[in-house]
């Protein structure tokens, strides 16, 4: 059991990151994950050991992830969330990047860069509140339609349009700040 905490313990800043990343929100994120963990200490003989103990934790994070939003619907605005802007993320005052994207020769390659994936998560960051958790919910924690429909209290038909629009923003943004207006 003391190696078990420890081992929690260390994956535990993981965890937080992948909650914030969906929840958008640290209260929430920090909640998600103590529950993961709480779960994981009251019943580890849950682990079969058929994956890995992040493996593991990380399935029982997704369902507490689904909780929380659907705990906090309510609450959640459906406008951008307040924050740095992109802009500030991205560029230095004077307007030089931060860190300058690569050209894109490559596809695959650029999929491999921190960079992008920063640009990436930046422009997820953008989005209007509710696209972005449809957006996490589906591409990130994998979620099917029922699912999203039923925490959201949303229609299929509602939830494609908006995942399209979600997916059009992510598009321009990309373009705009990582691809350098390059059409796609």
């Amino acid at each position: 059991m003391h190696d078990l905490a420890q081992e929690l313990e260390r994956l535990r800043p993981q965890l937080l990151k992948f909650a914030l990343l969906q929840l958008r929100n640290t209260a929430w994120a920090e909640d998600a994950v103590s529950d993961t963990l709480l779960v994981a200490l009251e019943k580890p003989q849950t682990f079969a050991g058929r994956s890995q103990l992040k493996t593991w934790l990380i399935g029982i994070l997704k369902h507490k992830l689904v909780d929380q939003i659907r705990r906090q619907t309510r609450e959640l605005s459906t406008t951008a969330e307040d924050g740095e802007p992109l802009e500030d993320l991205l560029f230095h005052e004077d307007g030089h990047w931060r860190d300058s994207p690569k050209e894109w020769t490559q596809p695959e390659a650029s999929l491999q860069q921190v960079e992008f994936f920063r640009v990436l998560e930046a422009c997820v960051d953008k989005l209007p509140g509710q696209q972005g958790r449809l957006f996490m919910m589906r591409e990130w924690l994998e979620l099917d339609t029922e699912e999203i429909c039923k925490a959201l209290a949303i229609s299929p038909t509602n939830l494609w349009v908006m995942l399209h629009r979600a997916r059009l923003r992510l598009r321009a943004c990309l373009e705009q700040h990582w691809f350098q207006g390059a059409s796609a």
